[in-house]
């Protein structure tokens, strides 16, 4: 009974370090000449980086655009689904830039951690061309609020906007694994705690207590090392990961925030 005990902590173990990009990322392909539909004028973009990957984004044009959001989206699907989600910023007169991660959608290149927070900040820069930095607020969702919170530590952005946030990469994995070294067993730590404290900006998170993939206790730890003037904590009672635009808790954080 022993060796089998120890047989399947090694084996899930090995799993975690093994396969953790097929558990922690859930890309869907585009076909290169694939066209998209959305709702307000966009501009689709091609952005090579100097490792020779390609980044495709999305570029949205309000009529009279108050500022521009940077999005950064959950850990699966694409572009065609997450820039119909993005058209909700664009119905407040704001400009939306959404990039897709290397190997999603139409986007290429070799994943790591460190080329997320890379790209990230190419789209930044990109941004910079034709906006200042008092104009463009950071918006990260479930993955992307470690890689909008560093983001925001390295710039001076006027705003960041955290959607079901993790403590880190670390935190969350504790919660399911609670008998595994995961900090030893972990590529991808995202840690968010670290990157926070940096932050200067307004600081707003949005979390719902009902969160089955991100525990609402892991964003809440954001708060408690944060200075209590620069972040807004909105709890979304009985919200989930997926659902918060279905709750006026949370439409109303976002219209009060962008009006």
């Amino acid at each position: 009974m022993l060796l089998v005990i120890v047989a399947l902590y090694i084996m899930i173990g090995a799993s975690l370090y093994f396969l953790q990009e097929k558990i922690l990322f859930m890309p869907t392909v585009l076909p290169q000449d694939f066209q998209y539909e959305f709702n307000h004028p966009f501009e689709e973009l091609f952005l090579k980086t100097e490792d020779h990957a390609v980044i495709n984004a999305i570029h949205f044009k309000a009529e009279n655009p108050k500022g521009v959001i940077l999005y950064f989206h959950g850990n699966a699907g694409d572009l065609s689904r997450w820039g119909t989600i993005a058209e909700f910023f664009v119905h407040m007169d704001y400009d939306v830039l959404i990039m897709d991660y290397r190997t999603y959608g139409k986007s290429t290149g070799k994943l790591s951690e460190a080329a997320f927070y890379n790209d990230a900040q190419y789209c930044y820069d990109y941004l910079k061309e034709n906006y200042s930095d008092s104009e463009i607020t950071l918006y990260g969702r479930s993955l992307g609020t470690g890689i909008a919170t560093y983001l925001a530590s390295k710039n001076k952005a006027k705003l960041l906007i955290l959607e079901t946030p993790y403590y880190s990469m670390i935190d969350v994995a504790k919660s399911r694994f609670p008998f595994l070294p995961v900090e030893k067993l972990l590529q991808y730590k995202f840690p968010t705690n670290e990157f926070i404290t940096s932050v200067r900006c307004p600081i707003v998170i949005f979390h719902g207590t009902d969160d089955g993939v991100v525990p609402f206790e892991s964003g809440k730890k954001l708060v408690d090392i944060l200075p209590k003037s620069q972040v807004t904590f909105i709890e979304i009672e009985g919200g989930g990961h997926n659902d918060l635009i279905e709750f006026e808790a949370y439409r109303n954080g976002i219209q009060e925030l962008l009006r």
